[in-house]
């Protein structure tokens, strides 16, 4: 395996772990799965909805893509297409936290 393609996987990864943490602490505040929606119209509030749903929506689409399959009876089709696009979603996310992890551990 190339070095490109081991970096961009681990990259993933860590996108997919990230989206996996906020999403299940995001559910032990407030005792309800993260979910696309905007609870609050406090400007606050809706800020915090934004920036979650931008570093946990891969599990939150990964959540809905495989409810759709075993419980609406989706196609396939359907679950492959979320599985690319919260890959996707997931390598950005992870370019972040990587990034923001890096900088933390260059400024101590």
């Amino acid at each position: 395996m190339s070095g490109e393609v081991y970096a961009a996987l681990v990259i993933t990864i860590s996108g997919f772990v990230a989206a996996g943490l906020i999403s299940s602490f995001y559910q032990l505040v407030t005792a309800r799965p993260c979910a696309f929606d905007i609870p609050d119209t406090r400007p606050a509030s809706a800020i915090a909805s934004i920036l979650t749903c931008m570093f946990a929506g891969p599990m939150i689409l990964m959540r809905n893509a495989v409810r759709g399959r075993f419980i609406e009876r989706r196609p396939i089709g359907w679950l492959f297409a979320s599985t690319l696009i919260a890959g996707g979603w997931s390598l950005c996310s992870g370019t972040v936290v990587l990034s923001l992890v890096y900088a933390v551990q260059g400024s101590i």
